[in-house]
């Protein structure tokens, strides 16, 4: 339903996006992933229609999108965008800020969609309070159930949960995403939570300086690492000689997951002297140095600095 074939876009001279393309069809969900400054906001923007783009196209189906410079009121009214700036009323209620988009001719129904959307976001007790009394969080959720009350076909989210606490944001996820699907209703997330990508998403695009670093299902993305930025979003990575787990010659390098390395009981070519372990739950992550660098793998016990041990690849 979303053709996005985007050559170049900058601000005045400043290139910010260039040799961006994707699909996304209807009820699928597509995430955005890059570090701050990458172009993920501004991606989102021009597909909503804030900015214009001259050297690219944009497609809603046969639809061609465009910005400010051909629309009275940019945006379009089938998309929803919910920027990092809540677009709420501060001094109304939670369930008058969400009826905001609602048509008023049928008040029963307004309050059912109300009290639906007040349950996808969690905030039925709070639906008489006052926006302004409300915590960055809840504001956030706010906006979300704001943008969904007329329900559009594409929904937009940057960094839609970047203000919500942990033990909200796991359940607020799964709310959201699931509502999203159920009303096959397409979405583009733009965070840098990869959880949230590997969870959620049908499609990750991964963004370095405004182009695409790689681009495939979630379990491509995690499997296929192709560079140590790619990587690092999934956690710590170590770049080790294959030469050294045998697996090729020394000049070719592979890049591993802590949990892609365990202890062995045998000499092995790595060996590698612990700097520190973390406590992780489930397992200690282990900071160790070999001469080529830092090198993180996963252990049941915790460690004592200075200790070496042998590594080896998990089959």
């Amino acid at each position: 339903m979303l053709s996005v074939t985007l050559n170049s876009f900058g601000y005045d001279k400043d290139e910010v996006l260039r040799d961006v393309s994707f699909r996304l069809e209807k009820g699928q969900h597509l995430v955005i992933l890059g570090e701050s400054g990458c172009g993920k906001s501004t991606l989102l923007h021009l597909i909503y229609g804030l900015l214009d783009l001259e050297n690219g196209t944009l497609f809603w189906n046969d639809q061609q999108l465009k910005g400010p410079k051909h629309n009275l009121i940019p945006g379009e009214s089938f998309i929803k965008l919910v920027a990092q700036e809540f677009n709420v009323m501060p001094f109304i209620s939670v369930a008058e800020n969400i009826a905001t988009y609602l048509p008023r001719m049928d008040q029963k129904a307004d309050a059912i969609r109300v009290q639906e959307l007040l349950e996808v976001v969690d905030l039925q007790e709070f639906a008489n309070t006052h926006v302004k009394n409300l915590s960055g969080g809840q504001k956030q959720r706010v906006a979300l159930a704001k943008a969904l009350a007329e329900t559009p076909e594409l929904l937009l989210l940057d960094e839609p949960f970047g203000h919500i606490d942990t033990f909200r944001k796991n359940s607020l996820r799964r709310r959201l995403f699931s509502y999203l699907k159920a009303n096959d209703i397409a979405c583009i997330t733009a965070t840098h939570d990869s959880e949230e990508a590997l969870s959620y998403a049908d499609t990750i695009v991964i963004l370095r300086n405004g182009t695409i670093a790689a681009q495939g299902t979630p379990e491509h993305i995690y499997n296929e690492i192709s560079s140590l930025y790619h990587g690092s979003f999934f956690g710590e990575v170590s770049t080790i000689p294959s030469s050294l787990l045998g697996l090729g010659n020394a000049a070719e390098e592979i890049l591993l997951f802590p949990h892609q390395l365990r202890i062995s009981d045998q000499k092995t070519p790595l060996e590698v002297r612990v700097i520190q372990s973390y406590f992780k739950g489930s397992h200690y992550l282990v900071q160790s140095y070999w001469k080529g660098g830092e090198v993180f793998f996963v252990s049941s016990e915790k460690l004592p600095a200075e200790r070496r041990v042998y590594l080896t690849k998990y089959e």
